[in-house]
């Protein structure tokens, strides 16, 4: 792993490096997406058919220095989702930067309506959080009881909807205010049309897909394009991974 921007660097970046290059402060939203040469955001549906060289490492170094993983109830689905992987190494680092041992992840799901049986909440060491509306949060309740998992309602005036800026609230009054998004599309979108994305971690896959693939954002209408500033650039093999911080960061 290299760092060819902004001072190119001697060498490979051993793993204090990158975690310093990647530190973020708290209340900071960083949205993390792998992408193809071409835009593509998945390969038959799921990202794990991107293949970015080092993608992986900074996946996990980005998980490790997160209050807490959000991610959307479709890619919860679609990409099987499981508690954050840890070891005692991992948690060692963690409670040196004083966060807890083990990211929870937050999914945020309109109908609240997840499969209890799922590894979301069977294959993980800490139980995860449910956003969900006000509408569904009773039923969510009572439907995930048995699996530890806190629901929070997280409406804003429509209470049938979730509100980008009630489920960072909600997250922030329980100490989680650095927050990776992981997608999907459309939860970044809400995110992006808030106005409550600070930066943005793009992984570019050496692979040109074609066909109908989506792309990183859907969904919400945002007032005209958002300018981006570029933080740092990475190099590993064939890919890239950039960064970008939002014009008001």
């Amino acid at each position: 792993m290299r760092l060819v921007w902004p001072e190119p660097a001697d060498g490979e970046l051993d793993r204090d490096a990158l975690a310093e290059l990647y530190a973020h402060d708290e209340g900071c939203v960083r949205v993390n997406f792998v992408a193809s040469a071409d835009g593509a955001v998945a390969v038959e549906g799921v990202s794990g058919g991107l293949e970015a060289p080092g993608d992986k490492q900074v996946f996990g170094l980005l998980r490790e220095l997160a209050d807490v993983v959000l991610v959307g109830a479709g890619t919860v689905r679609a990409e099987g989702y499981r508690g954050a992987r840890t070891s005692p190494e991992r948690e060692a680092r963690r409670r040196a930067r004083g966060r807890a041992a083990v990211p929870p992840i937050a999914v945020v799901s309109t109908r609240g309506d997840l499969d209890p049986g799922a590894g979301l909440f069977t294959d993980t060491t800490v139980a995860p959080l449910v956003l969900t509306t006000a509408v569904a949060a009773d039923g969510a309740r009572r439907a995930l009881a048995a699996t530890g998992a806190e629901v929070i309602a997280v409406s804003g005036d429509d209470p049938g909807a979730t509100h980008p800026d009630a489920v960072l609230a909600a997250l922030a009054e329980r100490g989680l205010t650095r927050v990776l998004c992981e997608g999907g599309p459309a939860l970044f979108g809400a995110l992006l049309a808030a106005g409550r994305v600070d930066e943005l971690c793009l992984s570019l896959a050496p692979q040109l897909v074609g066909g109908d693939a989506g792309r990183i954002v859907t969904g919400a209408h945002i007032d005209g394009p958002r300018r981006l500033g570029l933080a740092s650039v990475l190099a590993h093999d064939d890919g890239l991974l950039l960064r970008y911080r939002t014009a008001d960061r």
